[in-house]
């Protein structure tokens, strides 16, 4: 598994789907992943530092997580099917057990930066995405 972080978000409102890229952590290699408009833009609000008056989804959930007294120990984009990443948050308990949540890379991303969590991608990923990406 390949740590990497958040490199790149591009937002073109005009457009339904939008752009995030996470590059690997002490490395060159990159993992452009689209996602919905409004994902990129709650990712975008917390990393430039944006608090809104109420929590949105993200925030929400966040904070839920931590009420119950766990936290989000990493995610993991696990699986790349016909285009389509899958994720996983990792969640780690009061009593230190993990708990698995599948979930939209792009949840997870949203997530991550709001708990400061890392984020890995399997090597498997990274190496059909590039194949993926040459055949475009």
């Amino acid at each position: 598994m390949l740590e990497m972080e958040l490199n790149k978000i591009v937002i073109d409102e005009k457009r339904h789907d939008q752009l995030i890229v996470l590059k690997e952590k002490n490395g060159n290699r990159i993992l452009p992943i689209v996602i919905g408009l409004a994902e990129a833009s709650a990712i975008k609000l917390k990393i430039s530092g944006f608090t809104p008056a109420r929590p949105l989804t993200h925030d929400l959930l966040h904070t839920t997580i931590e009420n119950l007294e766990a936290s989000i120990d990493k995610i993991i984009i696990d699986k790349l099917e016909e285009s389509t990443f899958h994720a996983k948050i990792l969640l780690k308990t009061a009593s230190g057990a993990i708990k698995t949540i599948d979930a939209r890379p792009s949840d997870s991303i949203a997530l991550a930066v709001r708990a400061h969590a890392p984020i890995f991608v399997e090597e498997e990923i990274i190496k059909q995405s590039e194949i993926f990406n040459k055949e475009k």
